[in-house]
């Protein structure tokens, strides 16, 4: 139900964006009740007016914004839509709220059903972030899509500027510049407007309507037996059959789950291409058109039945989340690598503080040393001319050497303490040297893991390539079944040209027919005239022999007087006429003696 939620909140954030905001900068709340009521028609969701008046208040903090609609229409409205409702339907009501507000005056190479059908799938194949758009990846994998229905070359050069260009200016596009896209014919050059509307209608049965599969076979009835041609639908969970292609006369369905199977039938009852489709209650037998329709029938219902085993979603509903999937993989890894860069940039900038002030400490030593040294070097040659002048006055006094040599003595007492402090001062500057090296070991350390870094960033690149060259070989594999397919599209075109032909003999052989039919109704007609003049002719002979001969009479519809009957069977005349010629042979007889 989340998955559904997502999908409508899509359709009803374009309606919704597509309502007029009053001189407040909101939605007024005449518009939210219409829009509130349609959605509850088109859901099949009671509609409560109580609770839409009680929750639009006319006070100055009530919810008639963006941010306050959201509650209400998920209480009221979403958490209560079951799922028996006509998506398409619900995204046509949704389209025609936003369409004319939004839907580019240019003319289009698409018609505005193309259009509609191009937000449907938008809506579909966008990230689940507002305002809506669709990444470039996915607008490559709808362009394929839509190429491949067409018949067309995919041209990954062009679409590559074409990325390059929307990649520095923006991450994706609206749906209404998906639209513009589409219908400006930029990657369906060369095609009509009928041929792409066939491949948007294609894409959009298989993306929105789940359509995995559809065509044409021959069913075998339950009671009559007969064969009978169908419209065949296969979708996640059910097979549907149609009298036509329109879908307006549903025949009946075949509902498939995990325990169905379908299995290769030999032919029969003069059917070829035959397979069994076997459900619990009952099993449908069905003939393909061809060997190769069959076995994409089988393939397709198999896989099919084993999705809903293993509990799949659809492929193009499983390969989008995949995409999406990967996607997020190799942004959470820039992210990370992008982090890791940012956190080893500090560090290297702290550490080059560090080095900074280890070296103006080096350096203020340093001078500290030198002026010390300075200072030594000044006091030492004070301390030689001082011991000249000490000389020169102990050869000028010998008298005052001891108190001289005493006074010596506290000044090279004087000297070691100074001594003393000096290799101090030194001991301090070799420990700073120490401190040094390690600052210099510290940056040695953190160039070295800079370059782990870079090598992670390179390896991870790498990867990259290696997904990029799988991905392209499937690109290759899929263009190598284009081709296979343009094979068979032109076998089936060269057996088309061949049934023409074959046609054509067969209507020649029915006009030669007609003209054999032609001549022998005449043929007819002459005969029919031939013995209607022998019906004549015997007739008059026939009325000259009963006129000459009295024995002989045409035989007719016998009177209602009693027959006589001789041994062979009823006479062919009555006692009336017999007394006559028997009165006639007597004449004759007493005539002739």
């Amino acid at each position: 139900m989340v998955g559904l939620k997502e999908e409508l909140l899509k359709s009803i954030w374009h309606a919704f964006t597509a309502l007029d905001l009053d001189r407040s900068g909101k939605v007024s709340k005449s518009q939210l009740k219409v829009l509130s009521h349609n959605l509850c028609t088109v859901l099949n969701v009671p509609h409560d007016p109580v609770a839409l008046e009680e929750h639009f208040r006319d006070d100055d903090e009530g919810p008639v914004s963006n941010q306050g609609y959201m509650p209400y229409l998920n209480k009221f409205i979403l958490e209560k839509v079951q799922g028996n409702f006509d998506k398409v339907e619900f995204n046509r009501m949704c389209w025609t709220l936003c369409a004319k507000k939004n839907l580019s005056k240019s003319p289009l190479l698409i018609s505005d059903e193309d259009a509609f059908k191009v937000w449907v799938i938008f809506n579909f194949l966008s990230e689940d972030k507002y305002p809506l758009i669709i990444v470039p990846e996915e607008i490559e994998y709808l362009l394929k899509k839509l190429t491949e229905a067409m018949g067309a070359g995919w041209q990954q050069e062009q679409f590559d500027h074409y990325k390059i260009a929307l990649n520095t200016s923006r991450e994706g596009l609206s749906v209404w510049e998906l639209i513009d896209l589409i219908g400006s014919g930029q990657f369906s050059k060369g095609m009509d407007r009928q041929t792409v509307s066939m491949a948007i209608n294609e894409v959009f049965n298989e993306l929105i309507l789940d359509v995995l599969k559809q065509g044409y076979m021959l069913k075998k009835g339950h009671k009559r037996k007969n064969w009978t041609e169908r419209w065949f639908v296969l979708k996640p969970n059910i097979i549907s059959y149609y009298v036509s292609e329109d879908l307006k006369d549903k025949k009946g369905d075949i509902i498939l789950d995990g325990n169905c199977c379908v299995e290769a039938l030999p032919d029969k009852d003069g059917k070829k291409c035959l397979f069994l489709i076997k459900c619990l209650d009952k099993s449908f037998e069905i003939s393909a058109s061809d060997k190769k329709k069959k076995q994409e029938w089988i393939q397709a219902i198999q896989t099919t039945v084993n999705l809903l085993r293993a509990g799949s979603p659809p492929p193009h509903k499983e390969a989008r989340q995949k995409r999406k999937e990967l996607r997020q993989k190799l942004l959470a890894e820039q992210e990370e690598l992008e982090r890791q860069m940012k956190e080893l940039q500090t560090a290297n900038e702290n550490k080059q503080k560090e080095l900074e002030t280890v070296r103006k400490q080096l350096e203020a030593a340093a001078a500290r040393a030198a002026e010390e040294e300075k200072k030594r070097l000044q006091t030492q040659v004070e301390l030689q001319d001082r011991f000249s002048l000490e000389l020169e006055r102990e050869k000028m006094a010998s008298s005052a050497r001891g108190f001289l040599l005493q006074k010596m003595e506290e000044q090279v007492a004087q000297k070691s303490s100074e001594l003393e402090q000096y290799l101090q001062r030194v001991r301090e500057l070799e420990e700073m040297y120490k401190q040094l090296q390690e600052a210099l070991e510290d940056e040695k350390q953190a160039r070295q893991d800079e370059e782990t870094v870079r090598k992670l960033q390179a390896r991870l690149l790498e990867e990259e390539s290696a997904k990029r060259a799988e991905l392209e070989k499937w690109h290759l594999q899929q263009q190598q079944t284009i081709q296979m397919t343009e094979a068979e599209k032109q076998e089936l075109e060269n057996q088309r040209m061949i049934k023409e032909q074959a046609l054509q003999v067969a209507m020649q052989q029915l006009e030669q027919l007609e003209l054999e039919r032609k001549e022998a109704l005449e043929q007819y007609e002459e005969v029919k005239k031939k013995l209607e003049t022998a019906a004549n002719n015997t007739k008059s002979w026939k009325d000259k022999v009963a006129h000459h001969e009295g024995l002989i009479r045409l035989i007719e519809p016998g009177s209602k007087n009693p027959h006589l009957i001789t041994n062979w069977g009823p006479a062919a005349f009555t006692e009336a006429e017999l007394e006559q010629r028997q009165k006639s042979w007597k004449g004759k007889k007493a005539t002739s003696e």
